[in-house]
């Protein structure tokens, strides 16, 4: 069940973010209210689902945990360059 979960973590973000939030009570004990998950949700997912994941064993993020909270945070930078990049050569070849 772990490695489906992280195969579908590298591959959607954001559907495993949500099932994990569906089913489960990982998000909720990672975070104590609802506005953080969700904006981490449509904004920033890997570092949310990271933090998630880092929050689960020790019930708190620490060490390993935040150099994978840290990861997380430069996928979705690249994410949003890549994003961005693309836009604009799509935008030059008209």
């Amino acid at each position: 069940m772990g490695c489906l979960l992280i195969l579908l973590a590298a591959a959607a973000p954001r559907v495993t973010l949500v099932l994990m939030w569906i089913f489960g009570d990982m998000v909720d004990r990672a975070f104590s209210g609802f506005l953080v998950p969700a904006l981490g949700l449509v904004f920033m997912p890997y570092t949310t689902l990271f933090y998630v994941f880092a929050w689960e064993p020790v019930g708190g993020a620490s060490g390993w945990g935040l150099f994978g909270v840290l990861v997380g945070a430069l996928l979705d930078i690249a994410n949003l360059a890549g994003a961005g990049f693309k836009a604009r050569r799509r935008a030059t070849a008209y």
